[in-house]
């Protein structure tokens, strides 16, 4: 069974919903108008890309090419961490907590996937390798990207209670023990939630595409149970990872809390009052 192609007709359909929503955005100035009009048009370039880098890659598989493509998955990735931030570290170094956190959990799930559990051959087989990798980094580095927003906010927020924890005695470990489980909660509770619902509330995306594309339901299945699976492990470790190396950054070596390598997206009050 073929999967019916669509027209640009029946895509333009669908655009005509968003510019709708657009137009309601303004009428009820929520001011998300534009958000959405840029986003779509993200969208539409952005999948027609890769659809065609998906292409070439399919009709000549070899390592290099998707070592690549994959690096650049990781490099946006990594960007897209940081620009959800409200208070992000100075620097590089909140780029590179989020983007090393991403590659050590999702990079390893995804090869523990493809060499052990898959076994293709070859393992790296653009038709899994690509749609496994990209469905990990989307989903770790919205898990990342909360958490670690989520610390750096309670940490601003909670900051004297926590330099009178730590004149007290207690250690930094200590002192955030509760704003880390928090922040690493909010984390995993999107892919949790997700789990929760599949197959009851939605239809996830790789197995409705199965179905289309005429897989047998079953099938398409189990292997959307493998990926609910590697995403929960991926997002688990990676924010994990990513909060305990913020927590680094935050801390001294004897224990005390360094606030001023944070900075904010929020405007001076000098400026918002003009």
């Amino acid at each position: 069974m073929d999967v019916k192609p669509l027209s640009p007709t029946d895509l333009a359909l669908a655009a005509s919903l968003l510019l709708l929503l657009g137009l309601l955005s303004w009428r009820l100035r929520l001011g998300l108008g534009r958000q959405i009009f840029i986003a779509a048009a993200r969208t539409t370039v952005q999948l027609l890309l890769i659809g065609h880098v998906l292409r070439l890659l399919f009709a000549h598989v070899h390592p290099g090419p998707l070592l690549l493509l994959a690096m650049i998955m990781l490099l946006v990735a990594g960007r897209e961490v940081m620009v959800r931030q409200q208070r992000f570290l100075r620097g590089i170094h909140g780029w590179l907590i989020g983007t090393g956190a991403m590659f050590v959990s999702s990079f390893s799930v995804t090869l523990l996937a493809l060499l052990v559990i898959i076994g293709n051959t070859p393992w790296y087989e653009p038709r899994y390798s690509i749609p496994i990798l990209g469905m990990l980094l989307g989903n770790t580095m919205t898990g990342v990207a909360l958490a670690m927003d989520r610390m750096t906010e309670a940490l601003w927020q909670q900051r004297q209670v926590i330099e009178q924890r730590l004149i007290l005695g207690q250690t930094a470990t200590q002192a955030v023990a509760e704003i880390r489980r928090q922040a690493i909660r909010s984390g995993m509770m999107p892919i949790i939630n997700a789990m929760a619902t599949a197959g009851l509330v939605s239809l996830p995306g790789m197995m409705t595409g199965q179905i289309l594309g005429g897989s047998n339901p079953l099938d398409a299945v189990q292997y959307q149970i493998l990926i609910m699976f590697l995403i929960c492990a991926g997002t688990g470790f990676g924010t994990l990872v990513a909060i305990r190396w913020l927590e680094r950054q935050l801390f001294d070596h004897r224990h005390r809390l360094r606030l001023e390598n944070l900075t904010s997206r929020e405007r001076p009050t000098s400026e918002a009052g003009r």
